[in-house]
């Protein structure tokens, strides 16, 4: 009996040994850095002028945003457009305060709105990053009171972090009524899922705007960091990006700064309250000037594209880009281009940032902000490293005519992307794959053609195929520049006597890559 439960203590004792051991090593494995390649070139831009182009335009710019205050009776307008992390045109139009006649400026202080909300997500993500929480975690892991909801359906998953952020938890479209909870007491909050939410939909089911989501997320935020809110977001995002000018109070602005709010009614312009901070102050309290504001555009610019170089921002640049993926995206397939050429697009909500892609693969990243005296936008194109913000102080208001403003960027001054330049394997399976089509029992055939090729189709078929296409091309005359599509794809043109061979391949994910398809056709002159 002493015998049996030695063994069995030495197999327990192995037993916790090995699960340690392993432990280990997973933690060890998490926290290595991964090796990365030191060929990769990042995509650039070639004649680069975007500033000076912007700059031009200033003039036409600033007449357009004046009209616009004009038509839609918008006492004051601040307005910037950054590209990369300079704010290359900066400008206002009317007034800050009407009984005194302040003029807006770059540095007046309006209030953002529902233009927090990625402020509030990003130091979800710069927690996520530290380990202190899991974008899985149930919202009822921090805050308890959500764990006595009452789902609406009896399959719907609990409500997790990520579901507070893309805005899936099932709660209701709550504006306008979040924007008046802006000054609540955190109890208030608290009460409101203690005595029970009224769901809109199963969680995980479907996206709709929350704010109580992102006040929620607020709430999460202090808890976990063990700070407020808003001092966690100003210690650990105003602060590194140098954005000394924000602020959460209103009664902390300096005066000649404030931006004070109206609407429009009965012909004239009246006073909005002025709110307080308060507990929904995560979903849309923020206020800031446009020359502050743009560091943080710059910021979330500098996300792209993924490169080597340091990353030493609030949270990582692929948080960032992470932050403005989509989630739950939908197609809006009768939408319009900025000229009003119909042009679908598809489009979704991310983590505090809504993004959408056009039918010509322009991306865009964007928010609003809308809240009693105040209307605010900004958006970003990721590729073209460029952003434009505006701030007005109109009740739920857009400030800038946004389709004229793009059409302006990608239409009159047609802007260019970022290039990726041709990869090294590309550029040296580029003349091999030129070689092979003209001389298809070349002996690069074994070196170059990965081991499906044939098994695709045979080698005698794609000879057959080739040698019908140059036939017709007539001999080849030049090969054109490659157009990569990223490291291992790409296409090019071979210029023959009747026209031109266009050819595409694709490159295996071995470490020496090989071509696993191959696609020619011919186009005559």
């Amino acid at each position: 009996m002493k015998t049996l439960s030695l063994r069995i203590g030495v197999i327990l004792l192995s037993g916790l040994f090995i699960a340690c051991n392993q432990q280990t090593t997973k933690s060890n494995t998490e926290n290595a850095s991964p090796s990365y390649s030191t060929s990769y070139q990042e995509p650039i831009f070639k004649n680069d002028n975007r500033a000076q182009k912007i700059q031009g335009i200033a003039p036409e710019l600033q007449e357009m945003m004046e009209q616009h205050i004009k038509d839609r009776n918008i006492p004051g307008v601040s307005y910037g457009i950054v590209v990369d992390n300079q704010l290359v045109l900066a400008s206002s139009s009317g007034f800050i305060n009407l009984e005194s006649e302040t003029p807006a400026t770059p540095k007046s202080v309006f209030r953002i709105a529902s233009m927090t909300k990625s402020f509030t997500a990003m130091a979800i993500m710069k927690l996520r990053d530290e380990g202190k929480l899991r974008l899985n975690d149930p919202a009822s892991k921090y805050i308890p009171e959500m764990a006595t909801l009452e789902y609406l359906t009896a399959d719907a998953p609990a409500i997790d972090i990520q579901n507070l952020l893309t805005m899936t938890a099932g709660f209701p479209e709550d504006n306008p009524w979040g924007d008046r909870q802006l000054d609540e007491p955190e109890t208030m909050l608290l009460d409101l899922i203690k005595d029970g939410v009224s769901f809109s939909n199963a969680s995980s089911f479907g996206y709709e705007y929350s704010n109580t989501g992102y006040a929620l997320l607020g709430s999460i935020i202090g808890r976990v960091s063990g700070k407020s809110y808003q001092t966690y977001i100003r210690e650990n995002i105003f602060q590194p990006l140098g954005m000394n000018d924000t602020y959460w109070e209103v009664d902390n602005v300096p005066k000649e700064q404030l931006a004070i709010g109206y609407r429009w009614e009965d012909e004239q312009w009246k006073l909005e309250p002025m709110l307080h901070d308060g507990s929904y102050g995560s979903m849309g309290g923020l206020m800031t000037t446009i020359e502050d504001f743009c560091k943080y555009v710059s910021f979330h610019l500098s996300a792209w594209p993924p490169r080597s170089s340091e990353d030493n921002g609030p949270i990582k640049r692929s948080s960032l880009r992470e932050m403005q993926t989509p989630q739950f995206s939908r197609l809006y397939p009768n939408a319009t281009y900025f000229d009003g050429e119909t042009c679908a697009y598809i489009s979704g909500y991310g983590y505090g940032l809504g993004t959408a892609e056009y039918c010509n693969g322009l991306r865009r990243v964007s928010h609003g902000g809308a809240l009693p005296g105040f209307g605010s936008n900004y958006v970003f194109f990721p590729e073209y490293g460029l952003g434009v913000m505006a701030f007005c102080n109109l009740t739920y208001t857009s400030p800038y005519p946004f389709n004229k403003i793009g059409e302006l960027l990608f239409e009159t001054l047609e802007l260019e992307p970022r290039k990726l330049p041709v990869s090294d394997i590309l550029i040296e399976r580029q003349k091999q794959v030129a070689d092979l089509i003209q001389d298809w029992d070349s002996a690069l055939t074994s070196e170059i053609i990965a081991e499906n090729f044939y098994l695709d189709k045979s080698h005698k078929h794609r000879k057959t195929e080739i040698s019908a296409l140059l036939e017709q091309s007539g001999a080849v005359q030049g090969i054109g520049e490659l157009e990569p599509y990223n490291q291992l794809r790409g296409s090019f043109d071979m210029e023959t006597e009747n026209g031109s061979l266009r050819v595409f391949f694709t490159l295996s994910p071995e470490s020496t890559p090989r071509i696993q398809r191959l696609n020619v056709s011919f186009e005559e002159n």
